[in-house]
């Protein structure tokens, strides 16, 4: 079987592939308008990607392609409607980089109240400023102990952060479309709700807010204007999950009129690429910080997404089956 790798993907995967009788062609730099040249020469029956988008243009002119396996776990970089035209089977790698997620989120819960960007910027500017950063209450470092955390998205990850804020003896609030009141006692948590009334009544409670929800029509721009107007003054948002789902227009309203400070791993405008210019009104807002869309860049969640698309190939090698199929 041939498979196309078209992103950047671990030595073990690669190796596994092979392993199992797979011809592999890493073509980690092709751009998404070449796709379909790539998966063309090589006569791919498999592609995999990870950030790289796979629209319906490239879609369409693809020929022998069977399976498309998104090395992550979000998938809207892969235009499924087009992907089910023309018979391509569409398949991803739930729950692999959870912890990774989960473990970014909380580091930028913990800079966010200890302002430890703002910190070492003052640092490498030479200044010394222990008067500043050791404020405490407002506009300084509250701690997270005893504080209440809203986990927005209940999934793999939203239930690795719960676990994660329990352990910092943080109170904590979980909603999700689904969640019940069991299930979340379950989880250690107080049920949230699963509407949009709900979600902005949690808003009000809570003195920081993790988001954890899949980029989709019905999640774009949840996190907007009527729920940052319920937010605290001064209060945190995380978003690990997909820029789609804050209003970042909002979000910097609501930074300069109420204080909110904003930890973020995703954008509404971010580069395709793995490396670009890129200009960002809201990461160069004060009281923010900001990560690449590295949430799952551990070497731990790669080598177990890698792990997963092995298996994945090679039970639809073997059987036909889509493992984890989502188109």
């Amino acid at each position: 079987m041939n498979v196309l790798v078209a992103d950047k993907f671990e030595k073990i995967g690669l190796e596994g592939l092979a392993t199992i009788g797979c011809t592999v062609k890493s073509a980690p730099d092709v751009p998404s308008d070449g796709l379909a040249a790539g998966v063309n020469d090589a006569r791919a029956e498999v592609l995999v990607v990870r950030s790289k988008k796979v629209p319906a243009s490239a879609i369409d002119q693809m020929r022998g392609l069977r399976l498309i396996i998104r090395a992550g776990a979000g998938y809207d970089n892969i235009d499924l409607a087009a992907a089910a035209k023309s018979g391509i089977a569409v398949a991803n790698c739930p729950g692999m980089n959870a912890i990774a997620v989960a473990e970014l989120a909380m580091a930028h819960l913990l800079n966010l109240d200890r302002r430890i960007p703002e910190q070492t910027i003052a640092a490498r500017e030479g200044r010394w400023d222990k008067k500043e950063f050791g404020k405490t209450g407002v506009g300084g470092a509250r701690g997270l102990k005893g504080s209440t955390l809203g986990v927005v998205g209940c999934g793999a990850i939203g239930r690795a952060v719960i676990k994660r804020a329990l352990a910092f003896d943080m109170r904590v609030i979980a909603w999700s479309r689904s969640i019940t009141k069991d299930h979340a006692k379950d989880l250690g948590a107080e049920w949230g709700g699963n509407d949009t009334p709900s979600l902005h009544a949690m808003a009000s409670r809570c003195d920081a807010i993790s988001i954890h929800l899949p980029g989709a029509s019905d999640t774009k721009h949840l996190i907007g204007q009527a729920f940052f107007e319920k937010m605290k003054p001064g209060a945190y948002l995380i978003n690990t999950s997909r820029g789609s789902v804050v209003d970042e227009s909002s979000l910097r309203e609501a930074m300069k009129s109420k204080g909110l400070r904003a930890g973020l791993d995703v954008y509404e405008n971010q580069p395709a690429e793995p490396q670009a210019p890129w200009e960002s009104a809201t990461a160069r807002m004060p009281g923010v910080s900001i990560s690449h869309h590295s949430g799952a860049g551990t070497e731990q969640a790669q080598n177990a997404v890698a792990e997963e698309v092995v298996r994945i190939v090679q039970v639809f090698r073997d059987s036909g089956q889509v493992e984890n199929r989502v188109g």
